[in-house]
């Protein structure tokens, strides 16, 4: 049995079980979008160490007890719209309700209008995006295909809006 899952704001001593974890999100996602691992085996990381050294991005760390088990990458903290630009739950917690609560905790934190982009054809990414955004906004939330941006040979990808302003 595992701890009630804790996301809390991630900080620089958190880097090296972050990367591991962004390797395993990346190692997913590759089933969707690809790229192949680089020649050292491992996935491009410059979406997270933008997040280390951006103002304008906010990353969390969800841990079960002394377990990481996922991670959170936001990025519009200082514009008009916040994205959910990394959303990821070790496998053994999904399906649980860890990730629908840690989506709830980090809008909350950041109230206002939201985008989360994700691959139509990751069919769990589906289910889980339009179960969330029903609970977060009820019947008040969009959903549109937008293109990859320079990238396309790639399907668009699916993005989810709602706004938690007033709510």
């Amino acid at each position: 049995m595992t701890d009630d899952p804790v996301l809390r704001l991630a900080h620089a001593g958190d880097r090296p079980v972050l990367e591991r974890l962004w390797q395993l999100f990346r190692h997913d996602l590759s089933e969707f979008v690809g790229p192949l691992p680089a020649p050292d085996g491992t996935f491009h990381d410059d979406r997270l160490d933008a997040a280390f050294d951006n103002p304008d991005r906010a990353l969390y760390l969800l841990t079960s007890g002394e377990h990481p088990v996922g991670l959170v990458l936001v990025r519009g903290l200082r514009e008009p719209r916040r994205v959910m630009s990394a959303f990821f739950v070790v496998r053994a917690l999904r399906r649980t309700g860890v990730g629908t609560r840690a989506v709830q905790d980090v809008v909350g934190r950041h109230p206002g209008p939201w985008d989360i982009p994700f691959q139509d054809a990751n069919a769990g990414a589906v289910r889980f995006w339009r179960g969330v955004a029903g609970r977060i906004a009820g019947a008040a939330w969009t959903e549109e295909r937008r293109p990859v941006p320079g990238k396309p040979d790639v399907p668009p990808d699916v993005w989810i809006s709602f706004d938690t302003t007033d709510m």
